[in-house]
């Protein structure tokens, strides 16, 4: 149990690191500094970008249960 979530635990912190870099800067970050600041932004937020939310909302909600899970193994001694 203790290497199945482990293996979730990397597979999601993976995932949600790929699926952060994948939204676009809104400006006044790191994301500016390295010329995302130029493009200008699109009124409204696209289908796309919102699917992008809910992926990266489900993948962090995964990562969270997944530490959890950990934490309450290694305290156990499991």
């Amino acid at each position: 149990m203790k290497l199945a979530l482990q293996i979730v635990l990397i597979v999601s912190s993976i995932l949600l690191v790929l699926l952060i870099l994948l939204h676009r800067g809104r400006g006044g970050g790191l994301s500016s500094l390295f010329g995302g600041g130029v493009q200008s932004s699109l009124s409204g937020s696209s289908v796309v970008e919102k699917n992008l939310d809910r992926l990266t909302l489900f993948t962090a909600a995964i990562w969270l249960i997944a530490i959890i899970g950990t934490g309450m193994l290694v305290k156990v001694g499991a």
